[in-house]
């Protein structure tokens, strides 16, 4: 089969097109054709070989991936040939105490699909049977591959972490990004007043599309001080923050009395300065959030299959030019997910 993958760490060039052995199910297994596969930083971030993720290379990235099951392994139940299925990326035990408390996105086993395993750019993909889901009635495969890590990742940290609540106002950081245009559709269908911020006007008139009230362009004001006049000097009682040490402090200020800061990544680095005087005269609390769980996937398809929640699909690449569409991510010219198809 083609695939694409990196024999050493390090720039885009590092990706090659070419020909790999194609999977075989194992016992509990299936094999997926893959119909789409999304792009994440989550790829990016492998592909240089960041310490968190240990790699044995060469190494087939991709984590959100659809399509139609070609094999399932001895003892497979429930998943036949022939299938759209969609992987779930999250890859635990489903045994230890946290698995058995529905929290088995901390498992100790713990492994993102396309990071800790060879992943979907590729025209095959295995995968634990257990992690397939079917793809709702009406959802295209580019759709389906759109909206595992980050839905699942935004329902996580604002429905289960945060507990939004309705009538709160919500501030969204990057509402173009792939998992900013989530938790914007997520803020309104959990009854929030949303506030997203982006660096164009393409990207807040389509952030407004997706139900954001008030846009901020962060590019041309300063967002915490934007906050402040829409809200009447009150601040938000949550902010969906992923973007990190570019964003954080403001991030905080931005918060109201007993205000909850949620964060899920840190896209401009690994570390930030933090006013603590902010944190504790407000009584502020600040939640990570490790992706979600299985619960919640099958929560988010559902509701996607019921057009709750609509997956955006910026652009579209063959599997060959997957390069061009690392650089196109790269770049941040885009709302919603870039998607390969093999």
């Amino acid at each position: 089969m083609k695939a694409v993958r990196f024999h050493q760490f390090g720039e885009i060039d590092t990706l090659v097109y070419e020909e790999v052995p194609t999977p075989k199910a194992g016992p509990g297994e299936a094999v997926v054709q893959v119909k789409a596969c999304a792009l994440n930083y989550l790829d990016l971030w492998i592909r240089q070989g960041v310490p968190a993720y240990k790699i044995q290379l060469p190494h087939i990235p991709g984590s959100d991936v659809a399509g139609i099951v070609a094999e399932v392994g001895p003892g497979v139940e429930g998943i036949s040939v022939g299938q759209r299925v969609v992987i779930a990326p999250g890859l635990s035990c489903f045994r230890c105490a946290y698995c058995l408390s529905g929290r088995d996105n901390l498992c100790d086993q713990y492994r993102i699909f396309g990071a800790g395993t060879d992943g979907g750019y590729a025209e095959f993909a295995k995968a634990p049977a257990a992690n397939l889901i079917p793809i709702p009635d009406g959802i295209s495969f580019e759709e389906a591959a759109a909206f595992p890590i980050t839905f699942v990742t935004a329902w996580h940290m604002l429905i289960t972490r945060a507990a939004l609540k309705p009538g709160q106002d919500l501030l969204v950081l990057a509402g173009g990004s792939g998992v900013g245009s989530a938790a914007v559709q997520i803020g309104k269908l959990a009854g929030a007043r949303v506030i997203a911020t982006a660096s164009t006007r393409k990207k807040l008139d389509q952030a407004r599309q997706l139900g954001a009230d008030l846009l901020i362009n962060y590019a041309e004001r300063d967002f915490s001080r934007e906050v402040f006049k829409m809200t009447q000097g009150r601040g938000v009682d949550v902010v969906f923050e992923h973007v990190g040490p570019a964003t954080f402090g403001k991030s905080i200020v931005s918060l109201a009395k007993n205000g909850t800061l949620v964060t899920c990544g840190a896209t401009t680095g690994p570390t930030t300065e933090l006013d603590l005087r902010h944190v504790f005269w407000k009584d502020l609390s600040i939640l990570g959030a490790r992706t979600g769980t299985r619960a919640e996937m099958e929560t988010v398809a559902r509701l996607v299959g019921e057009w709750k929640l609509k997956p955006i699909v910026d652009s579209v690449y063959p599997l060959s030019k997957a390069r061009e569409a690392q650089e196109k991510m790269q770049s941040r010219d885009l709302f919603g997910k870039v998607v390969l198809t093999p």
